[in-house]
């Protein structure tokens, strides 16, 4: 898996309101980004930037690879069962079944296919959110916030499928108060 994304001089305005300006960093191939800061400073803003879901008020953002969102919506259909509503993304994302499988298998998600979207709890939300990253294999992982809700358990096999990701070359870029195993990442504090 090659990939990279890149900010060049990157300003973010919501509202009328400048949120950041002149960001400026580089991911490669197996790398990881944590992006830090107060409540409103833009974390979740930077992820979507990167997305494609919002657009630069200046600078350039260059992406090389496929990019997967998990935000704080699920994005899963409530009324489908969890197997359904994934096979949806993976239709989508141009991969098969075998992936949606790996996928609940390493969020211990397995046992709940057959439940509707709706039935989850929070934890299990999340974790079907983050299994739905996981199946579309794509190269850049955008995670806001992925600990939120999650056990100790859970968040050991976010770290797990963090580190085979990283392992195969793919790039995460992660927004969080908390820690998620990331020793190594480059930091990207915003205030």
């Amino acid at each position: 898996m090659s990939a990279r994304l890149a900010f060049h001089g990157v300003a973010c305005l919501r509202g009328g309101r400048l949120l950041f300006e002149r960001l400026s960093f580089a991911l490669g191939p197996g790398e990881a980004g944590l992006v830090t800061g107060p409540n409103g400073t833009g974390k979740s803003s930077l992820l979507r930037l990167a997305a494609g879901l919002l657009r630069a008020a200046a600078g350039e953002i260059e992406h090389f690879g496929g990019t997967a969102l998990a935000a704080e919506q699920a994005a899963l259909d409530s009324d489908a069962t969890l197997a359904d509503a994934l096979g949806f993304w993976a239709r989508l994302d141009g991969v098969g079944q075998a992936e949606v499988e790996r996928a609940l298998d390493a969020m211990a998600l397995a046992p709940l296919a057959p439940v509707p979207v709706r039935l989850l709890s929070t934890g299990q939300r999340k974790r079907a959110t983050l299994a739905r990253v996981i199946a579309g294999r794509a190269a850049i992982w955008l995670l806001d916030e992925p600990g939120n809700g999650l056990d100790t358990a859970s968040l050991e096999r976010l770290s797990a499928a963090m580190t085979a990701h990283r392992a195969g070359g793919g790039i995460i870029l992660t927004a969080t108060h908390q820690p998620l195993g990331l020793d190594d990442a480059r930091q990207i504090a915003l205030t």
